[in-house]
């Protein structure tokens, strides 16, 4: 998704040069210089050790490590007086413009860095706070969610019907046939296949496929098993179009991960062949005992769970035979509230000999990957699922962290 930038770069004028210069040498490290502005601008070894919290004999093992590695004597010691030497003076005039490059750009980073994690939280917020008005306000501050996020240049959109069931073709150009089967966030009461047009096209464009996105009945009008029945007919549908299962993947983001995990059991229960991979972002997997027990989000689940058994597998996930799914890329953040029940699944999931990779990103965000347009995280986290759908069988079960 990032070929455009790298392409930029590539094709950029590379700037003058110093011929004849050897390279610097890779054991230089920025506490190197900074030690050596230090004592160049105070002359005095004492002062500079207290300005950087050193102790002096430290600073003088990085001076004296620094002439080492460069090959030259820097500065001239005396009993009263500390001097630069001319090759003292002209890394000064080469280090001083780099230390500040070097300021500049890390103040730069961290407040982009606040920036993006501000902008994320804002538009998280606004649903909590524009849909604390009932259920038809939650449904529209979700569907404003998503209206403020791009859908990628390029994407194909189609309508179809499947089986019965509204869908939605995103496609990443005209002429792709679906093999992706994703299903929507929303805690089962909220979200659409409209609304979801942007993160669905970015999952098109970083697979090179088309992903079929069901508008799956939500509660509370339709409970469980509503949305489940829903997912098996697109399932179905796409079995129907003649693609090889293998060559088919289920995916969901939060509820919806859970919701996809519900379909895989149930193609188990129906004898239907699985797809060839299963892709889990940020997933719910939890209805039954969120370990947020008093928040909104449980009450979300309440009205889709309604009065059936706890007990029953294809809603309470923990409750089932995991084995024989197909192989699973789960990614969440570090700091998602979903976390929690995230691994707990994938203990159970490894346990019953799932073939499992768990990526985790350093985000706080809920379904960070929503926000793939400006936060780079969810840039890379797109890419790693393009790699998994597109790599061999039998992919790692290791932990990314």
């Amino acid at each position: 998704m990032r070929a455009g930038i790298l392409d930029a770069m590539s094709e950029r004028p590379a700037g003058p040069r110093l011929l004849g210069m050897p390279s610097a040498a890779d054991a230089i490290e920025l506490k190197h210089l900074r030690a050596f502005a230090a004592v160049a601008d105070e002359l005095n070894f004492s002062r500079a050790a207290n300005r950087l919290f050193v102790s002096q004999p430290a600073l003088s093992r990085q001076i004296k490590a620094l002439e080492q590695l460069i090959g030259c004597q820097l500065l001239r010691r005396s009993t009263h007086r500390v001097e630069l030497t001319l090759a003292g003076e002209a890394l000064l005039g080469a280090t001083l413009p780099l230390l500040s490059d070097m300021d500049d750009a890390i103040a730069l980073t961290r407040s982009v860095g606040g920036e993006v994690n501000a902008r994320v939280t804002q538009l998280w917020n606004s649903v909590a706070e524009d849909g604390g008005d009932g259920l038809a306000a939650m449904r529209e501050a979700f569907e404003a969610l998503n209206a403020q996020l791009p859908v990628p240049e390029g994407t194909v959109v189609r309508p179809v019907q499947t089986d019965g069931v509204s869908s939605l073709v995103v496609a990443p150009g005209p002429g792709h046939r679906p093999s992706v089967l994703h299903l929507h966030g929303g805690g089962y009461i909220a979200g659409s296949a409209f609304g979801y047009r942007p993160l669905a096209g970015a999952l098109a464009a970083a697979t090179g496929t088309a992903v079929l996105v069901p508008d799956y009945r939500l509660a509370p009008e339709h409970p469980f098993p509503a949305a489940l029945e829903d997912a098996l007919r697109a399932y179905r549908w796409l079995l129907g179009q003649g693609t090889d299962p293998e060559r088919l993947t289920v995916s969901g983001d939060s509820a919806g991960g859970g919701l996809a995990v519900s379909l895989l059991l149930k193609l188990k229960e129906e004898g239907l062949p699985q797809p060839g991979k299963a892709v889990l972002l940020c997933p719910a997997v939890d209805v039954v005992d969120p370990p947020d027990g008093g928040t909104p989000v449980a009450r979300w689940f309440s009205l889709y769970v309604r009065d059936h058994p706890p007990t029953d597998p294809l809603l309470n996930v923990f409750a089932g035979d995991l084995s024989g799914l197909p192989p699973l890329l789960v990614q969440s953040g570090t700091e998602d509230v979903t976390l929690p029940e995230t691994r707990r699944f994938v203990d159970q999931a490894r346990a019953q000999g799932l073939d499992v990779r768990f990526d985790l990103y350093p985000v706080s965000t809920h379904v960070f990957h929503l926000f793939w347009s400006f936060l780079p995280e969810a840039a890379d986290a797109l890419e790693q699922v393009a790699g998994f759908l597109g790599a061999d069988e039998g992919g790692s079960a290791a932990e990314a962290g």
